[in-house]
């Protein structure tokens, strides 16, 4: 498969390079986390105006046609530079969407998210899911010709940034079943609804939203009514996708930190990496950032794809793989950076708190390792046979 970029996508990572390089160093991120994490107003005024934010989004929309793998060009550029910000989570929202909205709710929402002047968040966690993305307790009753929405959600990604909620609640059948599920666009301030926020271990920010008989009207429902999975389902793989491609940057950044330290620090008389049993540490974490690299993007390539099975198992070994590998490049950085790299005077540390997050996130290795499985068992038991 050929994962080569376009001249339009080369020049795109580019521009993402130099203003995240430019605008976003170490330090700056170290304020901004200290400041409540998130993104500086101008910042996000400048994704917009850099086209990062209606890069998805058909040109109708006051998009730029483009699709999945120039999201995961912006978050791979993200991951280098540790910047945690909205930007994931509107994109995907705004994903949700352009597949199941209304024509005329996607003219609502769409130009905002690409002008800047939305943020969104999909909450669809709940405290007893454990990644089962089918399991959804919060309710929404029929009440008024619209509906009437009770329950809590966790750890919605930059919750209190998002002026607009796409939120998940059974119209129908049990807990645990894929049939009844309903999406809402609720505004975050609307209300019935109330909002939890606090900081998350890599600097990030969520919060838990709780609903409590919060009324909406029906031309809040997105899609179908009790027919939300299948969008839930597709977000959730992209969001893992973007996920496997910000690790994809981090590591790169932990190779070339780790690298330009061992090229300035000395021991015996020599530079570290003088040392031959170091280099090889050194190519054991190129080699596993290329792999990586490699599976993330054909995950990001599947998304595009008409094919849900074939999506479903590409970001599965994409997230096993990743999320594997991550935690094995993050450890040699920090272990070849010696005692100063456990503390939170050196990125590395971040580094890997990010690694970590990100691999326990939108399912962790476990639960893809289970997907991929029973995926693989169904297709083999309806394999036709030979000959």
């Amino acid at each position: 498969m050929d994962f080569g970029l376009s001249e339009e996508q080369t020049l795109f990572r580019d521009s993402v390079a130099r203003f995240l390089g430019t605008e976003f160093p170490f330090d700056k991120r170290q304020g901004a986390v200290a400041g409540g994490g998130g993104v500086p107003d101008d910042h996000w005024r400048a994704y917009a105006e850099l086209g990062w934010l209606a890069a998805p989004f058909a040109e109708e929309h006051g998009g730029l046609d483009g699709g999945a793998v120039e999201v995961a060009l912006v978050m791979e550029q993200m991951g280098r530079a540790l910047c945690a910000s909205p930007y994931l989570a509107t994109v995907i929202a705004g994903i949700a969407v352009a597949r199941a909205g209304s024509d005329a709710q996607k003219a609502d929402v769409l130009p905002k998210i690409a002008d800047g002047t939305l943020c969104c968040a999909i909450a669809h966690d709940e405290a007893r899911a454990r990644h089962d993305r089918a399991r959804v307790e919060t309710t929404a009753g029929a009440a008024g010709g619209g509906y009437v929405l009770s329950g809590t959600k966790c750890g919605v990604p930059f919750a209190e940034t998002a002026g607009l909620l796409l939120v998940s609640a059974r119209t129908s059948g049990k807990a645990e079943e894929r049939d009844g599920v309903s999406l809402f666009m609720i505004p975050r301030d609307a209300p019935g609804v109330t909002l939890s926020a606090y900081a998350t271990q890599d600097g990030g920010r969520a919060g838990d939203v709780s609903l409590h008989d919060a009324a909406v009207d029906a031309a809040s429902l997105l899609g179908a009514e009790g027919g939300a999975f299948e969008v839930i389902d597709l977000a959730y793989d992209w969001s893992a996708a973007m996920a496997c491609a910000e690790t994809v940057g981090a590591m790169w950044e932990i190779h070339a930190q780790t690298l330009e330290y061992l090229k300035t620090r000395e021991q015996f008389g020599q530079k570290l990496s003088a040392f031959q049993a170091l280099q090889h540490r050194l190519v054991d974490m190129y080699m596993r950032c290329e792999l990586a690299q490699s599976v993330a993007m054909d995950a990001v390539a599947s998304l595009e794809r008409d094919d849900v099975t074939e999506r479903r198992l590409a970001v599965s070994a994409a997230k096993i793989q990743v999320g594997r590998l991550g935690r094995l490049v993050g450890q040699e950085g920090i272990q070849l950076h010696g005692g100063v790299g456990m503390t939170n005077d050196l990125p590395i540390g971040h580094y890997f708190k990010r690694l970590t997050m990100s691999g326990l996130s939108h399912g962790d290795i476990d639960w893809h390792l289970n997907r991929y499985a029973e995926i693989g068992a169904h297709e083999l038991h309806n394999r036709p046979p030979a000959g």
